[in-house]
């Protein structure tokens, strides 16, 4: 079995369109370090099991920095982005640490939480535009994508009016189907788009992310507008990408549960604090929307779950199998359930480089769940499931369109 595993490319397709592949389940099972085959024709390490995933992520001498030899990139596009212009999230400590924590402060829960009531004032007036324009509409282009958009514009002290450029590049980047030479491009053109701001807020700074970076960062000499704008690509792309997902396969994913639905519902019309925050967590773990799994590459030898991975080799952490892992979620992972203690998912990741923006988006599903199905009561899909169109080509999993009537 494991000489058939260890032919297997990767990633793998899904059966359900709400499951991982059925293969990294047997993995898990049978052969939970194992091989597989990526683009390149490169041999990475698959980790499928919970716990060994968590020991890899925090592990320091499992390397986050793309440019050393044997790291496995998702695609030619994302590699030659990545060789352009380096996140800070693919570095290593202690130049990892050094960026964060110039982020860290926005960051904060505290500071997060103070922004629930503009996060929920959002979310109803697009609900009351909704309301007002009447069935059927696309919940992604209509709600699920202008409600991080509109929050991480205001955050980072972008102007919402250039969503539609801004969205448009980010879904060439972030498309497994786009050509290296196209995602090159729309990444120079978004960074030219923010060097051109942040030079603006040089000239009269904000009081938003961008313009505090300006005073502590570019006019100290500690960073330079090219060095500010690689790090405000990330948390624009990231900061609508991933919610824009959450909230449209999440509601989807709801709606072919609707005895879970009923649940949030009620939670949200009975205002339930508690049980909404479960739901968030729970339809992270479930869903897993970063679903390609964390990139790593060995700096020394070293043994995860019995099986010895050498300095130089890569490594692929999936996720979405962890967060099914039945050792770890009581009851039947494979199954939504808003009431399950799913706290202790990885659909952020786990250590020093997990996601940094996890509080905003938080607060931004809990306002969603807890508002958009309370105050849509009989929402419906608007065409057969069978016709919903699923981003299996791009990094973060979630739908393309979702014509919903009510």
């Amino acid at each position: 079995m494991t000489d058939t595993l260890d032919a297997a490319a990767f990633p793998m397709q899904r059966i359900c369109p709400f499951d991982p592949p059925p293969e990294l389940g047997l993995r898990r099972a049978d052969a939970p370090v194992s091989r597989v085959r990526i683009w390149d024709g490169s041999t990475p390490w698959l980790i499928t099991r919970y716990d060994d995933q968590r020991a890899v992520l925090a592990d320091p001498r499992f390397s986050a920095d793309s440019r050393k030899p044997g790291f496995p990139y998702q695609g030619p596009a994302l590699k030659a982005r990545r060789d352009r212009n380096r996140a800070f999230i693919s570095m290593d400590n202690p130049e990892h640490d050094k960026f964060r924590r110039m982020l860290t402060r926005d960051f904060m829960i505290k500071r997060i939480e103070a922004l629930r009531p503009r996060i929920q004032s959002i979310v109803d007036g697009l609900i009351d535009d909704l309301l007002e324009q009447g069935p059927p509409a696309d919940l992604v282009s209509t709600f699920a994508l202008p409600v991080p958009s509109l929050v991480i514009c205001e955050l980072l002290g972008v102007p919402y009016a250039d969503h539609d450029y801004f969205q448009q590049r980010s879904r060439l980047m972030i498309s497994q189907l786009t050509t290296p030479e196209d995602a090159v491009r729309a990444a120079d053109e978004l960074k030219q788009y923010l060097v051109d701001l942040i030079k603006v807020k040089e000239k009269e700074p904000t009081d938003d992310l961008l313009g505090r970076l300006v005073v502590s960062q570019l006019q100290t000499g500690s960073l330079t507008v090219e060095a500010i704008a690689d790090m405000a690509v990330l948390l624009l792309v990231a900061g609508h990408e991933t919610t824009a997902n959450m909230i449209g396969l999440g509601t989807l994913a709801l709606l072919r549960n609707p005895e879970q639905l009923a649940l949030v519902r009620a939670a949200g019309d009975n205002t339930d604090p508690a049980l909404i925050s479960n739901t968030v967590e729970e339809l992270l773990r479930y869903l897993t929307i970063v679903h390609t799994g964390r990139r790593r590459v060995a700096t020394e030898d070293v043994e995860v779950g019995g099986q010895l991975i050498r300095a130089g080799e890569g490594v692929i952490v999936a996720n979405d199998a962890g967060n099914r892992d039945a050792s770890i979620f009581d009851g039947d992972p494979d199954q939504l359930d808003v009431q399950r203690d799913a706290r202790h998912h990885i659909a952020f990741g786990y250590g020093i480089h997990q996601c940094l923006g996890q509080p905003l988006a938080r607060v931004e599903l809990q306002v969603v769940y807890g508002t958009l199905y309370r105050r849509l009561p009989e929402l419906a899909l608007a065409i057969p499931f069978e016709d919903v169109r699923f981003k299996h080509d791009m990094i973060v999993y979630g739908v393309h369109e979702l014509p919903l009537t009510w």
